[in-house]
């Protein structure tokens, strides 16, 4: 697996995001920087590097500090759900992770993309539908679906790499989730959806295959308010959270058929019934 490499600038940083960081607990900041460390090393880690944060505002605070001394560009954003009765607990039915522009890949004709996931940590693929939200975004979230489709400019099929240093990422509940990037390792942007607009995603069947073996089905007419929903919350999110959102990026909008854990070397290939492969 390849390391992981901090840019020289760093990224751009708002008011309100060094606030945010500024807030972070030491524990919260030795966190951060060791999931950072980590991930630059390609290591596993043996233990939570710290206390487990306990809401979703001491998981997004560790996520925060992370991507400031990750340094790398953000491009997009991974969004998965919550399920009950944890998403009552924690009130949000949805958490978010950065996508960085070197973890993006995109497929070309025939071509079979290799990416790379934590040996000894937590690995899966999720086959998903991933939004383009427009640069120049004025930052009023919208509150229905057409609205949220004037933000759209491509519609994709795709996968969500899902990996983490810490096997137990996802065991150990969603603010775990959220302090390491949300559990995002990449994502692949495979064929564009043509004339997205008429389509209705509830009514695309979708797989996902591990080594040629169906690992699960479904269509997004189980995945909440679906994409477009999955959009407006994570818009939402980050204008509290004061991201840089106007340059424009993508939203990697929910596993539609399930998180499929992998190992290193597995075949995964995700298939959206009449549309690409």
């Amino acid at each position: 697996m390849d390391g992981y490499s901090k840019s020289d600038s760093g990224p751009e940083v708002t008011a309100q995001q060094d606030e945010a960081r500024k807030g972070a607990s030491g524990t919260e900041q030795a966190i951060a920087a060791a999931f950072v460390a980590a991930r630059r090393s390609a290591s596993a880690l043996d233990a939570y590097p710290g206390a487990l944060p306990e809401d979703l505002a001491a998981g997004y605070r560790i996520q925060d500090t992370a991507i400031a001394l990750d340094g790398r560009e953000v491009v997009g954003w991974k969004v998965g759900r919550i399920p009950p009765p944890r998403d009552i607990a924690l009130g949000a039915d949805r958490l978010c992770g950065p996508i960085f522009a070197d973890e993006v890949v995109t497929q070309g004709a025939g071509s079979e993309p290799e990416m790379p996931v934590f040996a000894g940590g937590f690995a899966a693929a999720e086959a998903e539908f991933l939004l383009h939200v427009v640069p120049g975004w004025d930052g009023v979230v919208p509150t229905d679906d057409a609205a949220t489709a004037a933000l759209i400019d491509a519609v994709h099929i795709g996968i969500e790499i899902a990996s983490s240093p810490w096997a137990r990422i996802n065991a150990d509940g969603p603010p775990v989730t959220v302090s390491d990037f949300g559990n995002n390792a990449g994502m692949i942007v495979g064929p564009a959806f043509a004339d997205w607009q008429e389509i209705d995603f509830s009514c695309v069947p979708v797989s996902l295959e591990i080594d040629g073996v169906v690992a699960g089905e479904g269509t997004t007419a189980t995945m909440l308010d679906g994409p477009l929903g999955a959009v407006r919350f994570l818009l939402a999110n980050l204008v509290a959270r004061g991201q840089r959102t106007e340059k424009g990026l993508w939203v990697s909008s929910g596993a539609v058929t399930g998180v499929h854990e992998v190992r290193p070397g597995a075949q995964v290939r995700a298939r959206f019934a009449g549309w690409a492969r």
